[in-house]
């Protein structure tokens, strides 16, 4: 079971987790999707799980609430007076598609401390009451140094294991502050580089897309992401 956060918000989590079940699905596992909640879409807009389902193909998913303000999960029924999610509603439907599944992806909202319910909980102790690795996901350029490091620092600090790190979109003329990343990354993660998912491979049709996949994530994953030769090829560019 792996749980997929980010740094924030937008910096491609859903790519990430669609990449991630596409290879294990290709590779004949069962897989399954958890989003416990998706915000800022009304009852019949497709969602995050829609985008994996048409990235992914055939796996499983399941969005226990969904909220149509675009805030925080507990921001947004607090708002409309909608019932919030508990650590353990989300580890109960995590556990149970565990039975049936070889791998479950739970994909969070936002980053790591995203308010689930007024009792502060978060994706954190969801991750904690799973047992669970913990994938990052961050953005490439600027500023992403030090998100990626407060992050890493609350994972060790409420005892998770950040399994490794991957960059959500990775442009084809990465600037220098990028190029520049790709060795500090890890460190900031204290954890190894795992992939970079090309910019613009959302937009692939699922055999492409899988294609993208097998080329930005790590045998770790089932691709063949070499991280040492992209970070030597990041380096001479610099």
């Amino acid at each position: 079971m792996l749980v997929v956060t980010g740094t924030g918000t937008g910096v491609g989590k859903t790519a990430v987790t669609a990449a991630i079940a596409a290879l294990a699905s290709a590779a004949g596992r069962r897989v399954a999707v958890l989003k416990p909640a998706q915000t800022g879409l009304g009852p019949d807009e497709p969602g995050d799980l829609a985008e994996v389902s048409r990235l992914a193909g055939e796996v499983t998913t399941r969005e226990l609430r969904r909220y149509p303000d675009p805030l925080s999960p507990e921001a947004a029924a607090r708002h409309r007076g909608l019932p919030t999610l508990s650590p353990a509603d989300i580890a109960a439907a995590a556990t149970e598609l565990d039975e049936t599944h070889d791998l479950v992806l739970v994909e969070g909202a936002g980053g790591l401390l995203v308010r689930f319910g007024p009792d502060g909980s978060t994706l954190a102790d969801t991750a904690w009451a799973l047992g669970a690795l913990l994938i990052v996901v961050a953005e490439a350029g600027l500023g992403t140094l030090n998100a990626t490091a407060l992050t890493a620092e609350v994972a060790n600090t409420r005892g998770l294991h950040v399994a490794g790190l991957v960059i959500g979109s990775w442009p084809a003329e990465p600037d220098l502050a990028m190029l520049s990343n790709v060795a500090d990354l890890p460190v900031a993660a204290g954890a190894p580089l795992l992939g970079a998912l090309a910019e613009g491979a959302p937009g692939q049709d699922p055999a492409e897309f899988l294609e993208q996949a097998r080329a930005g994530l790590s045998p770790w994953f089932g691709g063949e992401f070499d991280p040492e030769s992209f970070q030597k090829e990041a380096a001479a560019r610099t």
